[in-house]
């Protein structure tokens, strides 16, 4: 029995309102172990008319071609997909129909208008009260559907009759406004009655106009107004459409929001509240005519990946009372997201609940100087009500611990019936890793990876998701995205965020340091090309490619990632060597002070380099995939010129590196910097001996530590990199773990081994960079990894080692899911994989020839010898 799944559509978990005319399909296929697709054929209906494709010969089933003529705006196509196989006269049956809907694909689609409150304000206030905006309609009969296209200068939560349209949040997310602005779409066709209706919008500052960078940062950075911009299309069973658009017919009004911001809280006034006020028939004598703006409906584009959700609720495992007093809540989890209480009768009208958040404690109280200028607080004023449940709708907040002042009542009892929660806000990608071993303090690491990723995943990849910061640096996401790809579904997201730092990119070709980019006070602007993190612009592109099997992608960031290497290439100059201007070099390298986190061992300018041969060899990768054999050839000349500069610059005869420091290994190692054997082998024996040296302790910050245990494990050294792993004093990843880290730390001294926290202002207790390390858990430790595109060919190479009786992972691939699991029981290896449909893999297991694998389970014994094994290179990086 061969069953596919439905189509999806580009990278879409629900297509609707897409912005790509012609999506691309993709399914997976149910079939007997072995069974290998041949052909396909595809069925595309459009209301009454169908189209067939035929019998495509083609054994493809990841980001298909559409086949048909192009989507046009609002169109809706359902498809269905057969298959052969290699023997097969007859197709199999039909997969269940997937549905596709396009958005408002062209500037002429739109008639909405940005409106909002037209009172006076003061530009510079971070307690500016938002408006709401409002209007009621009529429908002249029930429509046979609704679509509602929204956006917002600013955040909003949009009602219609009284009731909640969706449940995002933060939307429309964060993008270079004057360039990008996404709208989303909802079907609304089950909230719209026939006769009287009316839709209201709550607005909120986020980053349109909020306070946002460091150091006092900026407000206002793409316009001072909150502006709602709706079109609400209503298509009825004769064919008419009608159109409810925000226009001057709208109305405004303060609400009970008194101020809101994604650095400092919420407040809501429950005595401001008004009843009904997105429902027809409400009194809006009091509101005023809203201010018309304008907006350029060529910005408006369509997202690729998924809004910002709550996936999660998190109660709390303790109530604490503070050396002063206060009661603390412990949700035993750092977190991001916001808490949602509920009141149940016990509070006086006008009495006021605060919660302040924190991601430790210090002395027993919650400890703020980490949150730098984020006040981190929201606020609540008790109706009076029986019971009343209140949630912030436009701030989040990193956290662990909340400080609950004026609570009415017992807390502790309110927090065992559920009234206080935190609820976990993300975007929401579909998970699609996983990693378990017999060692629970790595479990621990990995957990605390993926929980690092989820809280700086938000609309953007971000960082530092409790103070006054949250940006999304390029450097940290490139070190990271081999990790994340396989944790999560990131395709459609980063995709995104690629074509944001594309907008964001110098005429020049230099890559900002982070996307999208705000100004700041001091060192970041104006903005200069820095090693590392502007090669995001090539690397990061590469990784979803081999990840994802998007070639596509690639296509669409090839201009981008040319800019940037040939910037480099022009700074460079004759000799090859990137050795002026500022750099990061290996940002927090555990021994840089702790304000200067730039001051590591390695020299700057050797990462620099490094990382410009790595750029120019990928480019010419890329451009191979793409068909462009000139610039192949020349990318390719080009990263060997530089290899050969690097060399002569910094590796001396015997091997040793002029920076004697595991970064610098590292990069040349992994990097293919050292062009003969003998010098790569003295080089290889020196890491080896300076993590000796450290005790097996990291030596590492952001330009080393994704490639450290890559770079022992490709010279042979796999027990030193297992060393490295599991040390436990700092500077380690096992510290933290064993300090009670549930996420990964920005430092690797973030808590000092005396409990109090790092005096340098730049302390976060998460941030993933670090965990870039769960990378080399998955395909080193479990022992998979992808060795054609998509993870169509996977190479299942477990190295067992001390302080592990079994491992494995799990990943559910562009093709199906993919995993392993390996055991040792006695003397015996035990080992067992799977394949989905589409795909196929090679076993290497120690002391055996090489096995190929066809889809389906398969089961392994083999003798296992403890003592060190020979590490062929893992070239799959």
């Amino acid at each position: 029995m061969v069953v596919p799944s439905p189509p999806r559509f580009e990278h879409h978990r629900e297509a609707l309102g897409i912005g790509e005319p012609t999506p691309r399909l993709s399914w997976k296929t149910v079939a007997p172990p072995g069974w290998r697709q041949a052909a396909y054929e595809l069925r595309i209906a459009r209301g009454e008319d169908v189209w067939h494709s035929g019998r495509v010969e083609s054994p493809d089933s990841v980001l298909v071609p559409w086949p048909d003529r192009p989507l046009t705006a609002r169109e809706t196509a359902t498809v269905w997909v057969r298959l052969w196989g290699g023997h097969d006269d007859e197709p199999g049956a039909w997969s269940e129909p997937g549905t596709v809907e396009a958005g408002l694909l062209s500037p002429d689609d739109w008639t909405a208008v940005p409106v909002g409150g037209g009172w006076p304000e003061d530009p510079e206030s971070d307690t500016r009260r938002p408006a709401r905006v409002r209007r009621e309609f009529h429908a002249t009969a029930r429509p046979r559907s609704a679509r509602l296209y929204v956006t917002a200068h600013g955040l909003y939560e949009v009602e219609l009759n009284g009731r909640r349209v969706g449940d995002d949040a933060l939307s429309p997310g964060w993008t270079p406004y004057d360039q990008r602005l996404r709208y989303h779409t909802y079907d609304v066709t089950d909230l719209v009655t026939a006769g009287p209706n009316a839709i209201g919008a709550w607005l909120g500052d986020g980053w349109y106009r909020g306070r946002l960078g460091w150091n006092g940062g900026f407000r206002n950075l793409y316009g001072s107004d909150l502006s709602l911009i709706a079109q609400l299309e209503l298509r009825y069973e004769d064919g008419t459409l009608q159109t409810v658009a925000t226009d001057a017919t709208w109305r405004a009004a303060v609400g009970p929001i008194l101020h809101s911001g994604l650095y400092d809280g919420e407040c809501h006034d429950t005595r401001a509240e008004t009843p009904g006020w997105s429902s027809p028939h409400h009194d809006d004598s009091s509101w005023s005519p809203v201010r018309v703006g304008s907006r350029d409906p060529r910005t408006l584009v369509a997202p690729q990946g998924p809004p910002v959700r709550c996936t999660e609720e998190v109660a709390p495992v303790a109530v604490l009372t503070a050396p002063s007093g206060a009661l603390v809540l412990d949700f035993g989890q750092n977190l991001v997201g916001r808490l949602r209480i509920t009141v149940a009768g016990t509070g006086a009208r006008g009495s006021e609940i605060t919660i302040r958040t924190a991601e430790v404690l210090q002395e027993g109280e919650i400890y703020t100087r980490p949150l730098r200028g984020a006040r981190s607080t929201d606020r609540y004023v008790v109706r009076g009500d029986a019971r009343e449940t209140w949630e912030p709708r436009f701030t989040i907040h990193g956290f662990r611990y909340a400080r609950i002042d004026g609570w009415p009542g017992d807390l502790e009892a309110a927090a065992l019936r559920g009234d206080v929660v935190a609820r976990v806000h993300h975007t929401d990608m579909a998970r699609t890793g996983w990693f378990t071993s017999s060692n629970e303090l790595v479990n621990r690491l990995h957990e605390n990876v993926v929980w690092g990723m989820r809280g700086n995943f938000v609309s953007i990849p971000t960082d530092c998701p409790q103070r006054d910061e949250r940006v999304g640096w390029t450097g940290d996401i490139q070190v990271f995205a081999p990790t994340a790809s396989f944790l999560y579904d990131v395709s459609g997201m980063l995709a995104g965020w690629l074509r944001d730092v594309a907008a964001e990119q110098l005429p020049d070709g230099t890559v900002p340091w982070y996307v999208p980019v705000i100004p700041a006070h001091e060192r970041w602007t104006p903005i200069r090309p820095g090693a590392v993190w502007g090669d995001v612009a090539v690397l990061t592109p590469w990784v979803l490619y081999e990840r994802f099997g998007d070639a596509g992608l690639l296509r669409d960031q090839y201009g981008s990632a040319r800019k940037w290497v040939d910037l480099v290439d022009r700074l460079a100059g004759d000799d090859h060597l990137w050795n002026e201007g500022f750099q990061l070099g290996d940002w927090l390298d555990p021994t840089a002070p702790p304000q200067d986190p730039a001051a590591a061992r390695t020299d700057r300018y050797l990462v620099a380099t490094a990382y410009f041969a790595r750029s120019a060899r990928r480019l010419a990768d890329i451009a191979e995939v793409l068909g462009e054999q000139a610039d192949a050839e020349h990318y390719a000349a080009l990263a060997a010129r530089v290899r050969d500069a690097f060399a002569t610059a910094y590796v001396r005869p015997d091997g040793r590196m002029t920076s004697d420091s595991q970064t610098a290994y590292a990069l040349a190692i992994v990097f293919g910097l050292i062009p003969d054997e003998q010098r790569r082998a003295a080089a290889g024996r020196r890491l080896v001996e300076l993590v000796a040296e450290a005790r097996n302790r990291v030596a590492t910050g952001f330009a080393g530590t994704n490639i450290i245990c890559d770079a022992l494990t490709e010279v042979g050294a796999v027990d030193t990199a297992y060393d490295l792993l599991l040390e436990e004093e700092c500077p380690s990843w096992l510290y933290a773990v064993r300090q009670g880290a549930t996420t990964v730390w920005e430092r690797w001294d973030s808590l000092l081994p005396d409990g109090t926290v790092n005096p340098g202002t730049m302390t976060s207790f998460n941030h993933y960079a670090l965990g870039s390390v769960a990378d080399w858990l998955h395909r080193v430790v479990a022992g998979m990894r992808a060795t054609a595109p998509g993870y169509r060919s996977v190479l299942f190479r477990p190295w067992p080692r001390r302080g592990f009786t079994h491992a494995g992972a799990r990943h559910e691939t562009p093709y199906g899911l993919t995993s392993i699991e390996w055991r040792l029981v006695g003397d015996e290896l035990r080992v067992t994989v799977v394949l989905p449909t589409g795909a196929d893999g090679v076993v290497e297991l120690p002391g055996q020839e090489p096995v190929a694998v066809l889809s389906g389970q398969h089961h392994f014994h083999v003798r296992y010898d403890a003592a060190p094994l020979d590490a062929g290179p893992d070239e799959g990086r």
